[in-house]
């Protein structure tokens, strides 16, 4: 039987807890849960929602390789990311201190910055492939 540490329900006596599909089902939901509540609450998600429906239709369009739609599919996921481990290191500090510091500010200043840098490096990887496409 394959075990795996059950985050729903800790025991206090480090022992590891049996692997059950209900427990990865649940663990499923949850992440379900999350990716809601990211678009209901997070306005940047809708911003990236809409950038990835223009990449997959022009992927469709200008009928992109496979590889091309893998290399997109990657940076897309990379954006998705970034944007969420952005908007929970943000959630985190703001939990942490609700007040303004600094060093706060600077923590979630890197966190967008990771989010710009994939950003970048998926609109170049974008144009990389379709902008030949085009003439």
């Amino acid at each position: 039987m394959i075990n795996s540490r059950n985050e729903n329900a800790p025991g206090n006596d480090g022992l590891l807890k049996p692997f059950t599909l209900a427990a990865r089902i649940a663990s499923i939901r949850f992440a379900f849960n999350g990716l809601r509540r990211f678009f209901r609450e997070e306005h940047n998600a809708w911003v990236h929602l809409l950038a990835t429906l223009v990449v997959v239709f022009l992927a469709w369009w200008l009928e992109a390789t496979r590889l091309e739609c893998i290399a997109l599919a990657i940076c897309t996921g990379m954006v998705w990311m970034a944007e969420i481990f952005n908007t929970s290191i943000e959630r985190i500090m703001d939990h942490l201190s609700p007040g303004r510091s600094n060093k706060v500010k600077y923590i979630k200043d890197l966190a967008a910055a990771a989010v710009l840098v994939a950003s970048i490096v998926s609109a170049v990887s974008a144009f990389i492939i379709f902008i030949p496409k085009f003439f």
